[in-house]
């Protein structure tokens, strides 16, 4: 089976959630399945063009404008095109953005899943216009796409409520069971901090997920100076956000790592003494099976995306509540154990399952 893979900024290594979705996904189906698979990249944003193959995935690049505002449904359009020359049995696109061009895939033949990883128009960053376009994009995948796969029961409420689609697939975002590295004395020294003496976050430097509040809750809480923030990411779009964020970090003392993955990674997951999530808006935040595959204890917004998701009620706190957050962070490390481990029940995010029934899915349209 053929397959093409629309609606990613690209593979591997590249920021975001979809992308990690896809790095971790396509290998899985390429191998166990035994299908061609190509994801298309945007050009922005693939730095290694001669790549074309990944862990038997195929690499394809596709022209993109570097604008948040049009590079996604620009890059979409070229892409579809391109599915349509090349007719593979099934166009898999993600996201409700990309999905604008579903109906034009329909229309030239292709058969298309939809995978939709929430409803991104809910994020703060984006103006009326492009709220706009995202509402349509899920619209048009929704109601046009063979199969809709939803990454959760959520999402899947919400399109039977708005659109009285019932037949969507869940499946979740997944996570690869992290084996502890050998401590790297040296990848903590470089940003200046001690094992198990750092409170860790990762992800994008968009408003919505919270770190501006997560810097002032530190600041506030009793363990600021005896332990460390550490946050690893970066904006894809550098915004006066993003600007203020990193001013704000840097004037309270926070390390700023820049995206990172890898072996680095690892080592800033496996020996922190804390994993922060404060975000007000996620699908299935990957970044928190991730802390989990780490047995490492967890602070969490209260957003029914993170609720969902079997950690313990006590790791949870009132969304954008930075008091709130301050307390639990005294609270949490006055009573901590140190190094720890919590065992989390992860066998519903197991990415050769969630291989095995996306493939489900595509057979049943073929």
């Amino acid at each position: 089976m053929k397959v093409i893979v629309i609606g990613t900024r690209g593979i591997p290594n590249i920021l975001g959630g979809v992308e990690t979705h896809c790095e971790e996904l396509y290998p899985y189906l390429a191998h166990d399945s035994n299908h061609e698979i190509t994801v298309i990249g945007r050009s922005c944003y693939v730095k290694n063009g001669k790549l074309q193959n990944f862990k038997g995935v195929k690499l394809k690049t596709v022209y993109a404008p570097k604008n948040k505002a049009f590079e996604a449904i620009v890059h979409s359009l070229l892409s579809v095109f391109y599915a349509a020359i090349k007719r593979p049995d099934v166009v898999h696109i993600h996201a409700v953005g990309p999905n604008l061009v579903t109906p034009i895939g329909r229309l030239l033949g292709l058969n298309v899943v939809m995978t939709h990883h929430g409803p991104d128009y809910e994020r703060i960053k984006w103006g009326k216009m492009a709220k706009l376009f995202l509402k349509t994009g899920e619209w048009a995948g929704v109601k046009f796409a063979n199969k809709v796969i939803v990454i959760s029961e959520e999402i899947k409420k919400s399109i039977v409520e708005k659109y009285g689609r019932d037949d969507a697939v869940v499946i979740p975002n997944g996570v690869s069971i992290a084996e502890r590295p050998a401590y790297e004395k040296d990848v903590l020294e470089r940003y200046g901090i001690y094992q198990y003496k750092y409170i860790f976050t990762l992800g994008r430097f968009v408003p919505e997920k919270g770190f501006d509040y997560l810097i002032r809750a530190f600041q506030k809480s009793e363990v600021n100076g005896a332990y460390k923030l550490v946050i690893a990411g970066d904006a894809d779009h550098e915004s006066e956000y993003s600007k203020s964020l990193k001013s704000q970090a840097r004037d309270a003392g926070v390390v700023l790592t820049g995206f990172i993955k890898g072996e680095e990674l690892s080592q800033l997951f496996a020996n922190c003494g804390l994993f922060v999530l404060p975000s007000f808006y996620e699908g299935l935040p990957i970044s928190l099976l991730e802390a989990m595959s780490y047995n490492l204890p967890i602070l969490a917004s209260d957003i029914p995306a993170n609720t969902q998701v079997p950690i313990p009620e006590h790791s949870f706190f009132p969304v954008g509540n930075e008091e709130a957050l301050a307390q639990k962070l005294n609270k949490y490390f006055a009573n901590k154990v140190p190094n720890n481990p919590i065992y989390y029940n992860l066998d519903n995010y197991d990415w050769k399952n969630i291989a095995a029934n996306t493939n489900d899915v595509y057979k049943s349209i073929v």
